[in-house]
């Protein structure tokens, strides 16, 4: 009789992990599933240790952005679990693959209010995919497994698994489950005659590229068939790198604080074709630019999944695809034999040019030159990593991503974004030259994770941009409550000499002319380093002063 193989549970959902081609997991460590790390002892699986479990998982989401694969979190029960909720429901809003494991009180202490004890269906349930616990260490494999697919497929996005502290020590014989590989969703002929045909039939057609599953090679055979077509293509909110913003026919960012001659050409479209993306509320102006249901142009919408169609907007042509296959399909279309769009496609790409380099000077450091130097200097495969305030108005605007997957920041606007993600594109890409943009209070949200690169010895260049307040808060309070300012200072630390204290390198900087020297510096130190950026606290967007806002507010009042 063959002798059979077995495994503790713990072991199982590493070797799963192995098949999976996991190479990276991000944590903060916990009593409750020491037996997962255990597993990890002699496996080759690198472990990123953070400082917070919300670090951990906007590490995992910024890794499933890079790779297409689900990036892997572990954290504690309770306390650890609602750390990491603001990661998972960044995943959930960005459409990116990630598992997060939750360690779990035992099964026989359930429902006694045992210490740290949280149902996680109820947690999480509307923040990810799919939310399970396992009761059942025989059944490991058959529950990773299924992650890895849910993940995946379709639309990506999170999964959460609660793993009881008894169960992962169950021993059960070995499962061989095959590595999960993400389907893509090809379309169909009669689509994409249609397509063709609406295509022939516009004057004014207008595509916008957005959301997950793309590559490389998709976003240049879209920038080919653009250039076929001669077609404006605009990007989706912080999806800028999916399109080249000096190829001729790019047409803008439809993000937050769009240029309003693109929001024109979008209102004004007679055909709007939106690939990979939802036109959630950011790229559609607040559900402002096409009427719902039906908007007033001939909307296309390329999707891969078909639950998406008509939950905003009805479709005039809805094409059930990802957008690697669906990218590959346009080949087959011809253009137009008389393009009639030529002259306004020239004239989007121009408006774009002048847009992203247009400004009104500020005081010392003026965040739009800095930015403008940050764009034409860094090497073309640096990546710029944020997160969410006023600051990133400016990124949007005048930083121009050449290459595809540079950029990373989350739709969903959260705080704290910037240097865990920073610290995660670093380990995986540790040749390239990773930059985390910050405001002060954004800065603040996750700050420790600093103490992850010092420890990693990863050297990412850190920005912080000090207005002494949480901008975007404050210049809504100006525009609704004029002059009666409150929640909205901030006295803040040294933040150069918080990066010495944590052994990195730090430097403070006063006037743009002395931002190339101290960037510069920061480089050549290899060592993690925080820029300490000192912004006037009037400037609070490029296209706005808070006394401008709050004088016109007290002008209607």
């Amino acid at each position: 009789m063959k002798a059979v193989n077995e495994i503790s549970a713990a072991q199982a959902l590493v070797e799963q992990l192995i098949v999976n081609d996991v190479d990276h997991i991000f944590c903060v460590p916990g009593e409750s599933y020491l037996a997962v790390l255990d597993a990890c002892y002699a496996r080759d699986v690198k472990l990123t240790v953070c400082r917070n479990e919300a670090g951990a998982a906007m590490m995992a989401d910024a890794y499933g952005k890079a790779t297409g694969r689900p990036g892997i979190c572990f954290v504690t029960r309770g306390p650890g679990a609602a750390n990491a909720f603001a990661g998972v429901h960044i995943g959930q809003h960005d459409s990116t693959p990630m598992i997060l494991f939750i360690g779990q009180i035992e099964r026989s202490n359930r429902e006694r209010g045992a210490f740290q004890e949280v149902d996680y269906r109820a947690m999480f349930g509307g923040q990810t995919k799919w939310t399970a616990e396992i009761d059942d260490g025989a059944r490991m494999a058959e529950y990773v497994s299924r992650a890895f697919h849910v993940a995946m497929g379709g639309r990506p996005g999170p999964v959460a698994l609660a793993l009881p502290k008894d169960m992962l020590e169950e021993r059960a014989p070995a499962v061989d489950c095959p590595a999960a590989a993400q389907i893509e969703t090809a379309p169909g002929a009669d689509s994409m005659a249609r397509l063709a045909a609406l295509i022939d039939d516009a004057e004014r057609p207008l595509v916008i590229v957005g959301g997950a599953r793309w590559d490389e090679a998709a976003s240049r055979e879209m920038m080919e068939w653009a250039r076929a077509f001669d077609i404006p293509v605009a990007t989706s909110y912080r999806r800028l790198p999916l399109f080249d913003p000096l190829h001729e026919c790019y047409a803008g960012d439809l993000g937050l604080a769009a240029n309003p001659k693109l929001v024109a050409r979008a209102r004004e479209s007679d055909l709007f074709i939106l690939v990979g993306g939802r036109l959630g509320e950011i790229p559609s102006q607040g559900y402002k630019l096409f009427d719902i249901p039906t908007p007033q142009t001939r909307l296309v919408h390329v999707y891969p999944q078909a639950e998406e169609f008509g939950r905003v907007y009805a479709p005039a042509l809805a094409i059930h695809a990802s957008p690697k296959p669906f990218v590959a399909a346009l080949a087959s279309l011809n253009p137009p034999r008389t393009i009639r769009w030529a002259d306004e496609t020239r004239a989007a790409h121009r408006d774009y040019l002048d847009f992203s380099r247009s400004f009104t000077p500020s005081a010392e450091v003026d965040m739009a030159r800095t930015m403008i130097w940050l764009s034409d200097n860094l090497p073309p495969d640096a990546i710029i990593c944020n997160g969410a305030g006023n600051y990133a108005s400016w990124i949007h605007r005048y930083f121009r991503f050449r290459r595809y997957g540079s950029h990373f920041a989350p739709t969903s606007a959260t705080m704290g974004y910037g240097v865990p993600a920073a610290c995660a594109i670093q380990r995986l890409y540790p040749e390239r030259l990773v930059v985390s943009l910050n405001g002060d209070g954004d800065f603040l949200m996750n700050g420790q994770e600093f103490a992850t690169a010092v420890q990693y010895a990863l050297p990412i260049v850190v920005v912080v941009c000090d207005n002494a307040s949480y901008g975007t808060i404050r210049m809504h309070q100006e525009r609704n409550f004029p002059a009666r300012v409150i929640a909205t200072d901030l006295k803040n630390p040294d933040f150069a000499a918080y990066a010495r204290a944590f052994g990195g390198f730090g430097v403070r900087v006063e006037r743009t002319a002395d931002f190339p020297d101290a960037f510069n510096a920061a480089r050549a130190s290899g060592a993690p380093s925080i820029i300490h950026l000192m912004m006037d606290p009037d400037r609070i967007s490029p296209n706005a002063n808070l006394s401008d806002l709050r004088a016109e507010a007290l002008s209607h009042a």
